[in-house]
């Protein structure tokens, strides 16, 4: 079984087990699974595929949180020529890792 999830803007299919990377959250406490409930599509199982328009009703994603990180630096760099302007900046977006563990809907 199989789904395609939302989150962040971006659209992942996952399947019970894998294990992918998401934009980092707050997490309430010490949380450690998340529920991702933005559900586009539910396949792969006996049924026919449940397709939401836009999202499948009750259908839920969950996944356990295995750790939080950052992304190595990207370099920013604003510069015009011959006007003496020239900008760096440096970009490391926080992600965390989670295995999905159970698909319902």
């Amino acid at each position: 079984m199989y789904a395609i999830i939302e989150d962040s803007g971006t659209q992942i299919k996952v399947s019970e087990g894998d294990v992918i990377t998401v934009d980092r959250r707050d997490l309430t406490g010490d949380a450690s699974s998340i529920d991702f409930d933005r559900v586009l599509l539910i396949g792969g199982g006996d049924e026919d595929p449940k397709i939401g328009r836009p999202l499948v009703p009750q259908a839920l994603v969950t996944a356990d949180v295995l750790e939080s990180g950052r992304t190595p630096k990207v370099a920013v760099i604003k510069f015009k020529r011959r006007k003496g302007y020239k900008r760096h900046n440096g970009h490391r977006q926080a992600f965390l890792t989670v295995k999905v563990t159970k698909i319902t809907g």
